[in-house]
């Protein structure tokens, strides 16, 4: 089902890490609406607490799957199904394989779960280890060493030969610029 959606792969320009983080900051608002949208659900079962294990138990698992899922549905359905999320559009950039094509859903689950396991050291280690230290430095720099395998991964654009991110070798994937129309 994937289509060849290039206009002339030879001309296609590999996408900066400015670009690509723009598209981030862009995909970020159509997210936290789905986000919200999802949370709608679980308020009947709330009474006023807070969506953590502490107050509301398996509930909060529940819900953080959900926004996961939820998400998740949201770049597959997007990257597979134009190689463009909302927040890629006005950047002009595409998702595609390295060959051209549009990548499969099964290929887009690939890159979505690398890049929650990137985010994972952050998420994981706010919430079970350093969230609750009451020294303001030492929690800084250590939200800051959890993320270095993220930045690691997106600062891999400047080094690569080709200008793709470490997930996107990882995947078989890259991300290109499309030309003005």
């Amino acid at each position: 089902m994937s289509a060849d959606v290039s206009p002339d792969k030879t001309t296609l320009v590999p996408a900066s890490l400015l670009r690509r983080l723009a598209a981030v900051c862009y995909d970020c608002l159509p997210v936290l609406a789905l986000a919200i949208i999802a949370t709608f659900p679980f308020m009947p079962f709330l009474n006023g607490r807070v969506l953590i294990p502490r107050e509301v138990g398996a509930l909060a698992y529940l819900y953080w799957f959900v926004q996961l899922a939820v998400m998740g549905a949201f770049f597959v359905f997007f990257w597979s199904r134009r190689g463009q999320t909302v927040g890629m559009l006005p950047w002009r950039l595409r998702l595609q394989r390295t060959d051209g094509m549009l990548i499969s859903p099964r290929m887009a689950i690939r890159r979505f779960a690398l890049l929650v396991l990137l985010w994972t050291p952050f998420f994981a280690g706010y919430w079970f280890i350093w969230g609750h230290w009451p020294d303001r430095p030492p929690r800084t720099i250590a939200m800051i060493c959890s993320l270095l395998p993220l930045i690691v991964a997106y600062a891999w654009v400047w080094i690569d030969r080709d200008g793709r991110a470490l997930h996107d070798r990882w995947t078989g994937t890259r991300m290109v610029v499309l030309p003005k129309r």
